[in-house]
C-alpha cells in the first residue's frame, strides 16, 4: 500500500487525508479499512483501523484455519527529500518511525505486516470448542472419537501412589 504524499507534505500543519483501503496485499490477504494522514510540523502522522484475515494453524488439532485480525496502527513516516528543492532532509532528533522515500511515496506495507505480527494470537484456536488431538494416537477428536484403548492411559503420578515413606502404612 503505497501513497503519495508530496502535496500533503506541502500543506499547512494539520491538514488531514482518509482513504479507504480495500485491497489484496502481498501475501494474498484481504485489507480493509480506513486510512487517516495527519500532516504534522515535523511529518506525517498515520491512523488507520484496518481488517485483515491470517492463515493460522490451530495449536489444538493442528488444522489450517482464517484467522480474522483487527489491525490498529499510529505510526510517524518522516520524508527524508524536500518537497520543494529536492534537497535531502535528515531525521529530527529521536525520531523512531517510518520514512517516506525521495519520491514523497509513504508505503504502509512494513507497518501493516509489523502489526499484523502484533495482532496475531500466541495460540491460536480454530474454534472455542476445539477438541484437538488424541494424546496417544494423534487423531483429530473434531471429527469424533478415536478407536485407541483411552482406559490404559494413566496419570503420570500413578507409580507415586504405591509408594509408602520408610515406616509408614498406606493411609488407604
Amino acid at each position: 500500500m503505497r501513497i503519495n504524499v508530496a502535496q500533503q507534505l506541502k500543506q499547512p500543519i494539520g491538514q488531514v487525508r482518509r482513504y479507504q483501503i480495500s485491497e489484496i496485499n502481498d501475501r494474498d490477504l484481504p485489507i480493509e479499512g480506513e486510512v487517516r494522514l495527519l500532516r504534522t510540523n515535523r511529518s506525517i502522522l498515520v491512523t488507520a483501523r484496518l481488517q485483515t484475515t491470517v492463515k493460522c494453524i490451530c495449536s489444538r488439532c493442528l488444522e489450517e484455519f482464517e484467522c480474522p485480525l483487527t489491525l490498529d496502527i499510529e505510526e510517524e513516516y518522516f520524508p527524508t527529500t524536500d518537497t520543494i528543492s529536492g534537497l535531502s532532509l535528515s531525521l529530527p532528533e529521536g525520531a523512531e518511525g517510518f520514512v517516506i522515500d525521495e519520491s514523497h511515496v509513504l508505503d504502509l506495507s512494513e507497518a501493516i505486516r509489523q502489526h499484523t505480527l502484533l495482532a496475531l494470537p500466541m495460540k491460536p484456536i480454530c474454534k472455542d470448542d476445539c477438541a484437538g488431538l488424541c494424546p496417544d494416537c494423534g487423531h483429530n477428536l473434531n471429527y469424533g472419537p478415536c478407536n485407541c484403548n483411552r482406559e490404559t492411559v494413566s496419570s503420570p503420578w500413578a507409580q507415586l501412589q504405591s509408594w509408602h515413606p520408610e515406616g509408614e502404612e498406606s493411609e488407604k
